[in-house]
């Protein structure tokens, strides 16, 4: 066999590498021809291990990489407040900022010597409104009635109580002259309660502007005789007070603070609700078909309203 250009030949048996005793490097074979002319101090010096290196230089690569990726912590100031701190990538936009760019945060804070500040070009976000819960009300225990003679000189039986407050009215004691009424003084027929109620809702769909409908007296449980009146003892009439130019729920003092449009409005509602008659105040204006919308002395600040005693 001849020699081939670029070949070294070895002995069978010539050993190049030892295991070291510390299984951190490997050392050289002082027999191994390729070495020949080497200095002893460069023969036992130690020879880093391949697999090691190569791991250690795979990790080393993987830090890098992950360390020009943005990185994102949340720093959590309180209960409703945390702060994102984000690092971008060096040298050029990074995915992250692109992102922010199009979708940025509700506001940017940064953090310096002043304390937090927002950052420039970012707008605190509004939080959205809670929608205001309608309240609830009772609800009205109906009962069928029983309305006994006049409305000047009768009684009620099983009468159906007004609640003190509703989506369209308060009530107003004129007693004490306060806000709600006391519920003894709200019983009245239920076909009363009802056409009050329908009045009142249609009323304040038709004017969004008109404030709830203060309602005064109606008749005690049982009927009978009510102090400060001559009728309301069978449960068909209602004191409803003329709405105020300002608004408050309260009765009228002088007609000066009656809002008159919004009045004959309400007054229009309940003849169209088949009222029998309706007491107004001589210095209201309040119009109306003869015989059923009457001025009457002492109701410059309600209207008394008369419903028809029902057929039994």
């Amino acid at each position: 066999m001849g020699w081939r250009p670029g070949e070294i030949w070895l002995e069978a048996e010539l050993r190049w590498f030892r295991e070291p005793t510390d299984g951190s490097a490997v050392a050289l074979a002082l027999n191994a021809p390729a070495f020949l002319g080497l200095s002893a101090e460069a023969l036992a010096a130690a020879i880093p291990n391949g697999l090691a290196e190569s791991r250690r230089r795979r990790a080393e690569h993987r830090r890098r990489r992950d360390a020009r990726k943005t990185r994102t912590a949340a720093l959590v100031l309180g209960p409703a407040v945390a702060l994102t701190l984000a690092t971008a990538r060096p040298g050029g936009a990074s995915r992250a900022s692109e992102t922010l760019e199009r979708d940025p945060p509700s506001q940017t804070l940064r953090l310096g010597a002043g304390g937090l500040r927002p950052a420039p070009g970012t707008a605190r976000a509004e939080r959205p409104q809670q929608r205001e819960r309608a309240p609830s009300f009772p609800a009205v225990e109906w009962r069928e009635a029983t309305a006994h003679g006049l409305p000047y000189a009768g009684s009620l039986t099983d009468g159906t109580q007004l609640p003190v407050e509703g989506p369209d009215w308060v009530t107003w004691n004129p007693v004490t002259d306060s806000v709600p009424n006391h519920p003894r003084r709200l019983y009245a027929h239920e076909r009363t309660i009802r056409r009050l109620v329908s009045v009142l809702a249609a009323y304040r769909e038709a004017s969004p502007e008109a404030p709830r409908v203060v309602v005064g007296d109606i008749s005690f449980r049982g009927g009978g005789p009510m102090e400060l009146h001559r009728s309301h003892q069978n449960g068909l009439d209602v004191d409803v007070y003329y709405p105020r130019l300002d608004r408050r729920l309260r009765a009228p003092r002088t007609t000066d603070q009656v809002d008159r449009e919004l009045s004959q409005a309400l007054l229009d509602r309940f003849l169209a609700a088949g009222a029998q008659m309706v007491f107004v105040g001589y210095r209201t204006g309040l119009r109306g078909p003869k015989d059923v919308v009457i001025p009457y002395p002492n109701h410059e600040d309600h209207l008394h309203v008369r419903f028809r005693k029902p057929r039994d």
